[in-house]
């Protein structure tokens, strides 16, 4: 019989599996250049500066500085979109994420068809609560 601990090592087993992808292998990559590129860090420092003065000019409603520093972080954000490293990131981000939803989907999709058959009910769970 399979005991939880049996469940979560092999979780743990698919987790390690999953940091070795390509994927996530060239995330990492990217991440390390990212942090260690001044240029990137000051673009990200001064969005997150021009966050916190839209929170401060939203506090005193003031809309027409808020549509300004909003442009303005606009600006910041397409030239950090611009750098080849930072895009790379963001597209193996969303890799990552799209990997993770597949492995779950595969799992809810691999239990549901095992407890319906193993039920012997052809009814979905909605209908078994009288929705």
């Amino acid at each position: 019989m399979i005991v939880r601990g049996d469940i979560l090592a092999k979780a743990k087993e698919l987790a390690d599996l999953l940091t070795t992808s390509s994927e996530v292998q060239t995330f990492q990559k990217a991440e390390i250049q990212i942090a260690s590129n001044d240029h990137i860090q000051q673009l990200i420092s001064a969005i997150k500066k021009k966050q916190k003065e839209i929170v401060a000019f939203e506090s005193f409603q003031n809309a027409k500085m808020v549509d300004k520093i909003e442009k303005e972080i606009e600006v910041l954000q397409d030239e950090l979109d611009s750098i080849p490293v930072v895009s790379e990131f963001k597209q193996t981000q969303e890799d990552i994420n799209y990997l993770l939803q597949l492995v779950m989907s595969v799992v809810r999709d691999t239990i549901s068809d095992k407890i319906n058959v193993e039920a012997g009910s052809s009814e979905s769970p909605e209908d078994s609560y009288g929705e």
